[in-house]
């Protein structure tokens, strides 16, 4: 008797043929639980490794904020602001969301494993990166007085935006070879970058502010995407060299790129819009001061405790993109995320409640401190958000424009319908009722709309998970109404350690990471 193994595609299971006489053949599948591990043991590593990542570069962001705030002072904080702001929103307009359209056909041709198809696509995407990058600077000078008299109530900065056009062009390069390190999971060198940029913006930035204080601002922001550009070329050009020759049946091929590209630009303008809309309505119903309020909760919430879902983007799309057939890959694909990321973000979401009236005021001032009850109960909104991205992913990975814009334009709609409604009922406590409620809804479409589309079925394991850490949610959240410091430190504690041992036993079934941690811990100590 003799035996072969195939595996017949990377992340299914090992096949063992085993042929006596030449007769019969009997098959036999092993390793099946193995390999779903494994899958498990991947989304883990780099949901984990993504989180601290932006976890380490929000430390720099603060510590860098800070230092500015001191040099510059609130005036130009306000400056900065307006002029980041100005050239994301010409970078996120001429980009056409390439970097996203991209990443599918890019990862099919990595996981396809044909070498000369990868070098073509990353070829063709380069070619409408390099166009783009052009037109986005020629926009930024030609509009500058627009952008001046747009983004600026005093005096005229013309010129600035001229001298800020490189920026645009610089920035859109730097998207377009971070989404060929996403398409080609090249996720520790993502890793890497990230944290080098982050440093490199904190290098030159503060001194810069020191020595020249307003007049270094501009100066400042094209030297910041000078570094973060070269950073990243640096990598990604190293392990995919320049090989561009300008050709028209590249720039002709490149076009397919453009519809799910302009889907995701006019996506990304309705969910600036939708907020555009929250923030006017909350200046002339109430004051500035309650946009302040609600601008503080938004960075609480969707940057700080939504940092894990970094690597939604980072890891998580370029492989469900690269999945070519709807059914039990796929299902299996978006139910592994979706899993992991409710025990990772669960018990982040339990001490982001618990200690929110510390957080807040230590990193913003006891004047913030109204809005400590609107942050706690928009907190659950992170449950919602967890199963939402990951279905939401799946008509970008399948190209379908349409299905993605469907999702988009009913979670911006339900949003702002809300947190107004909310509002107006239960003044700053409503907006987070509201978010939580509609990141709720948006969550049972997304899994409608990808029941009917694409045949997504969520497994029994995810509902109960899902379950499970939503229950101990509202717990913790009903634990913030006790007046006793000691009892609502004793309960939170409790509540706490269960979530953890939930999620820790249910990453101990899957992986061996609690073995290998205790393996490298002895190994310290020995």
């Amino acid at each position: 008797m003799t035996f072969h193994y195939i595996r017949v595609k990377t992340g299914q299971p090992i096949i063992f043929i085993s042929t006596e006489n030449n007769n019969h053949a009997n098959i036999t599948l092993v390793n099946l639980m193995e390999n779903s591990n494994n899958s498990y043991s991947h989304i883990l590593k780099y949901t984990s490794l993504f989180g601290g990542v932006q976890m380490l570069n929000i430390l720099i962001g603060l510590v860098r904020n800070k230092l500015v705030a001191v040099l510059l002072g609130p005036a130009g904080m306000g400056l900065v602001a307006l002029f980041s702001s100005t050239i994301k929103l010409v970078v996120d307009s001429t980009n056409f969301g390439l970097h996203i359209s991209a990443v599918r056909n890019i990862s099919m041709a990595f996981d396809n494993g044909d070498e000369k198809w990868l070098r073509h696509e990353i070829e063709v995407f380069r070619h409408w990166i390099l166009i783009t990058a052009l037109f986005g600077l020629v926009v930024c000078a030609a509009l500058s007085s627009l952008l001046s008299d747009w983004t600026f109530s005093f005096g005229d900065h013309t010129l600035h935006f001229v001298l800020l056009s490189p920026v645009v062009a610089l920035t859109t390069l730097t998207v377009g070879e971070t989404a060929i390190l996403k398409a080609t999971r090249r996720l520790k060198a993502l890793a890497v970058t990230s944290i080098y940029g982050a440093i490199g913006v904190f290098a030159i930035s503060v001194p810069i502010y020191w020595i020249y204080n307003y007049k270094g601002i501009v100066p400042s922001l094209v030297l910041m995407a000078l570094v973060q550009a070269i950073i990243v070329l640096q990598c990604s050009l190293r392990l995919y060299p320049l090989q561009m020759r300008f050709r028209l049946d590249c720039i002709k091929e490149g076009t397919a790129f453009l519809r799910l590209g302009i889907a995701f630009v006019v996506a990304g303008m309705l969910g600036s819009g939708a907020e555009l809309a929250i923030r006017a309505y909350l200046s002339n119903a109430s004051d500035v001061d309650t946009v302040g309020l609600y601008n503080a909760m938004y960075v609480m919430i969707f940057t700080y405790a939504g940092m894990v879902f970094t690597a939604i983007d980072t890891d998580y799309y370029p492989r469900l993109s690269a999945i070519k057939t709807h059914g039990e890959e796929l299902n299996d694909t978006v139910n592994n995320q979706i899993e992991v990321s409710m025990n990772i973000v669960s018990p982040l979401i339990v001490l982001f409640i618990l200690f929110m009236p510390i957080l807040l005021p230590l990193l913003y001032s006891g004047k913030f401190n109204a809005v400590i009850p609107m942050l706690q109960v928009a907190a659950l909104s992170m449950y919602g958000r967890g199963v939402f991205l990951p279905l939401e992913y799946i008509a970008l990975s399948r190209g379908n424009s349409v299905t993605f814009l469907t999702i988009e334009i009913f979670s911006d709609v339900v949003l702002a319908s809300l947190v107004i409604l909310g509002f107006n009922m239960f003044g700053l406590l409503g907006i987070g009722i509201a978010i939580t409620t509609a990141y709720m809804l948006e969550m049972l479409f997304a899994r409608i709309v990808c029941r009917i589309k694409y045949k997504y079925r969520m497994s029994s394991t995810v509902v109960r998970t899902i379950l499970f850490h939503l229950a101990v949610g509202i717990c913790v959240y009903a634990s913030t109404h006790i007046e006793s410091n000691l009892l609502y430190c004793l309960v939170g504690t409790l509540i706490f350690c269960a979530d953890a041992w939930f999620s820790l036993n249910v990453v101990k079934k899957h992986t061996a990471i609690i073995e290998k941690l205790k393996g490298k811990f002895k190994k310290l100590v020995g």
